[in-house]
């Protein structure tokens, strides 16, 4: 068996390719995408056909994915956290159908908030579902975890939520592979009615859930992943979760001096729980994220014993776990082995020298600053969200995928004018079509502008499904066709684009202006490959 450096995802989309992957579904999102981007990549997808392109959003993502698992084959569904807002339809009723091929949804957590817009904690909604759910402390058992939890997917027939963090899906260390097994043949489920949620069906499926509790709890108790290690000083008692785990003994090389109870696997493993509880005299929980396993201790305790954490401000409430702050938590001095210098002061993102969106901003932001005083710009999430800094200080919102154009629709209803929204081609597909749809609907007075640059920029370049479908999108949801505009984002094209700002503006109804040109990035990345 070869051993390999690999980065957190990739040994998630190693172990889901050796253990008979048919098919992976995601969105990019950071810190997930290099999991569906290396499957991509492997050999072996081409050879087996494994489906790996890339979906619209997360929520179509995450519905393919258990129709693959209706037919029997073995599905991944990957995204970051707050894709798991847009997938949870689907997610929490998939708890209810249960499963028949092996299904592994993969939510990347990204404590501090390095790429995203909140600290969510994607654990609350493995809770929330009642399936179980894994949470690795280091590469090896991401790739283990994975590699074995489709067999046990397939054993409780019921989805598995596998929560990585940042740090760990960006992170590399040597990775041991098990052998390659072939992709299920096609079956369906001896239950004919198991995916129809019909009330009275999923009132009985919701029951069965329910009785599955106590097994889900016993196959914690007995997981490889939870570890209970007696210590000397039972002054305090440890739960390390995840990577917690790894911050701790980074502390204590030579062993730590409490019993620790180290998570990989959820729910909580009771019988480890309370034999740590009654042997300790406060309980230190050491989690990446928010207090969740504090939370669920404080509520399944009910006795008067010390839980330190988040909660109490033990350990901050915002901010990844590290090293440093474990060290203070259990009152050591941590002394990291390597100095790490400054060689380059931090410096804000920002768009592209020759980025299009900077060019789209410069002549959206001359024309209202000068004509429109009262103007407002609603934004969305991608490159162009840089448009918030300075110099160009061009927009007032950014709030969620999508929410550019119902936004400014809101605004545009209670008396706003102008209300523009801006927002790329592949958000516009993942999200901002349905809002479109409700502009057209009530005739909203709205200038929509569509930043088109033919890729999935912020997150490295992937295909978007808008590239070449934008005006006929748009059309087809009922825009008017001699309001969809369409330009070159260039200098020299300034008075053209300004012109054209200006006359749909003045348009009082739906207009949408489509300012294209390839993101700078794909294309010289495109010409190197040649």
């Amino acid at each position: 068996m070869s051993k390999q450096l690999l980065l957190g995802d990739e040994a998630i989309a190693q172990a889901a390719l050796d253990a008979g992957l048919s098919g992976v579904y995601a969105y990019p999102g950071t810190p997930s995408t290099e999991i569906t981007e290396y499957i991509q990549m492997a050999p072996i997808t081409r050879e087996t056909n494994i489906h790996s392109r890339w979906s619209t959003n997360e929520k179509t993502a995450m519905e393919a994915a258990l129709g693959m698992s209706f037919a029997g084959k073995r599905a991944m569904v990957c995204m970051k956290h707050v894709g798991m807002n847009v997938a949870a339809d689907c997610f929490i009723n998939s708890a209810m159908t249960g499963t028949n091929g092996g299904l592994i949804v993969v939510a990347a957590d990204d404590p501090s908030m390095h790429s995203s817009q909140n600290e969510q904690d994607s654990r609350f909604y493995g809770d929330f579902a009642l399936i179980p759910m894994y949470e690795p402390s280091n590469q090896q058992e991401a790739y283990d975890m994975v590699y074995h939890g489709f067999e046990f997917s397939e054993k409780i027939a019921e989805p598995i939520l596998m929560r990585m963090v940042t740090r760990l899906a960006h992170s590399r260390s040597g990775v041991e592979q098990k052998p390659q097994k072939p992709q299920n043949e096609l079956h369906f489920s001896a239950d004919p009615k198991q995916f129809i949620l019909l009330p009275g069906i999923a009132r009985k499926r919701y029951k069965a859930l329910l009785k599955q509790q106590d097994d889900f709890i016993k196959a914690s108790e007995e997981s490889p992943y939870n570890k209970y290690v007696d210590g000397p000083n039972k002054k305090m008692g440890i739960i390390a979760c995840g990577i917690g785990y790894n911050y701790l003994m980074e502390n204590y090389p030579e062993g730590c001096e409490y019993p620790v109870l180290k998570i990989g696997q959820y729910p909580l493993p009771q019988k480890q729980v309370s034999k740590l509880v009654e042997e300790c005299d406060e309980i230190l929980i050491l989690e990446d994220g928010q207090p969740f396993v504090e939370r669920l201790l404080k509520g399944y305790l009910g006795r008067g014993i010390t839980v330190k954490g988040r909660l109490d401000g033990t350990l901050s409430r915002d901010g990844e776990l590290n090293p440093d702050n474990v060290a203070r938590a259990v009152g050591r001095e941590y002394q990291p082995k390597f100095e790490v210098p400054t060689l380059v002061e931090m410096r804000p993102p920002a768009l592209c020298e020759g980025c299009g969106h900077r060019d789209m901003y410069n002549a959206l932001t001359q024309v209202l600053k000068e004509e429109f005083p009262n103007y407002k710009v609603f934004s969305d999430i991608g490159c162009y969200t840089l448009g918030a800094n300075a110099p160009f200080n061009a927009i007032n919102s950014c709030v969620d995928m999508g929410a550019s154009i119902t936004m400014a629709k809101g605004a545009a209803d209670s008396g706003l004018y102008p209300s523009v929204a801006v927002i790329g081609d592949s958000t516009f597909t993942h999200s901002g079509m349905t809002g479109l749809l409700d502009c057209v609907v009530e005739n909203t007075n709205i200038t929509v502008v569509i930043s088109d640059n033919e890729t999935t920029a912020m997150t490295g370049g992937q295909d978007s499904a808008g590239t070449g479908k934008i005006e006929s999108i748009c059309i087809g949801l009922g825009v008017a066709p001699e309001h969809i505009r369409v330009m070159v984002p260039l200098k020299k094209n300034y008075e053209e684009m300004k012109q054209m700002i200006r006359e749909e503006i003045a348009y009082h109804g739906v207009s949408v202006i489509v300012p294209r040109r390839e993101c700078i990035q794909t294309l010289a990345r495109k010409k190197r490959s040649k």
